[in-house]
């Protein structure tokens, strides 16, 4: 089976674990203070409209994210609440909690919580460029090179604040765990299989990572802004937060396409600065972390085996 006919899968690292989401489900592996792995499981809503709106260029790239920001937040909620706990509260935790708030509610926020999350942080990283590159007006007054300071400062936001929070030992090990599941994807594609020393061979890096398409934005927009005025400065506002769908659903593409022509010479570089931002965004997991992984993406694996032969059983 070439690599262009297996399912593509996806992921994100969670405190001290690893989501993998596939057609039907999706799944986040922990590993809980007694060392023993702990999942948690949803199914993948079956939304019509989504469904469709996901088959349209450009938009299906907005639905994506926001669908990617409503459902990982509740995965990475559920790591956040349990790595630190005894596996033995987990009754009393439960309790505790459906004492406090009902399960819909809560899921509706946490979901919310996500999405507003993404662009209020998206708002501040494209708006932050905008008033730092019109103070430097003065020393860089034609409309291009506005533009392009405005991009440079965005590329030193982002690099210096992953740099920065790269330190911190709960995110370096986020880092790590984003490595594992980079380096489990990896080794599915390449149809080997997944054991720890398998896993451990392959590279940490990918080109349909998130890491690359947060790069991406920065490059596109430097094109997009282009065709927009930047005078006064309330109109350059108002251009660039209007400008962010456009920017993301390019993007979206742009990151699509990359990972398409990947095995095609030359045009591989095309997605190497994203790999390049991949170097911070991951590092090297142990043995114990990509053993969570695989946990992770083999449970997923079991759980899109028995709906695909539910739903074949139901045709014949």
């Amino acid at each position: 089976m070439s690599n262009q006919k297996k399912p593509a899968y996806g992921g994100q690292a969670v405190i001290e674990g690893v989501m993998f989401g596939g057609k039907h489900h999706y799944v986040t592996a922990i590993r809980r203070t007694d060392q023993s792995i702990d999942f948690f499981h949803l199914k993948r809503k079956n939304q019509p409209v989504l469904s469709k709106l996901k088959k349209i260029p450009f938009l299906r790239g907005i639905v994506a994210i926001i669908e990617a920001s409503a459902n990982g937040s509740k995965h990475l909620n559920f790591s956040t609440e349990r790595f630190e706990v005894d596996p033995k509260d987990d009754e009393k935790m439960a309790e505790e909690k459906k004492q406090n708030e009902s399960k819909m509610a809560m899921w509706l926020g946490i979901a919310a919580v996500g999405v507003i999350s993404f662009f209020f942080g998206k708002v501040i990283f494209t708006l932050l460029p905008v008033f730092l590159a019109h103070f430097m007006r003065p020393l860089v007054p034609s409309d291009f090179g506005q533009i392009l300071v405005e991009g440079a400062f965005k590329l030193v936001l982002l690099l210096a604040y992953i740099y920065a929070i790269s330190f911190t030992p709960l995110i370096k090990r986020v880092f790590q765990y984003h490595g594992a599941e980079h380096k489990v994807i990896n080794t599915y594609e390449n149809n080997l299989p997944l054991t720890v020393e398998n896993v451990q061979s392959q590279s940490r890096l990918h080109y349909r990572c998130g890491s690359s398409f947060i790069l991406f934005t920065v490059i596109v927009g430097i094109f997009v802004y282009t065709l927009v005025p930047l005078d006064p400065l309330w109109l350059r506002i108002v251009n660039r937060l209007a400008l962010i769908p456009v920017v993301l659903g390019i993007s979206f593409e742009v990151l699509q396409l990359t990972n398409k022509l990947r095995d095609v010479p030359v045009l591989r570089y095309l997605g190497y600065p994203g790999l390049w931002l991949q170097l911070l965004t991951t590092k090297e997991p142990t043995d114990d972390q990509v053993e969570v992984a695989i946990a992770s993406f083999n449970e997923l694996m079991r759980k899109e085996k028995e709906t695909e032969t539910a739903l074949s059983e139901q045709i014949v």
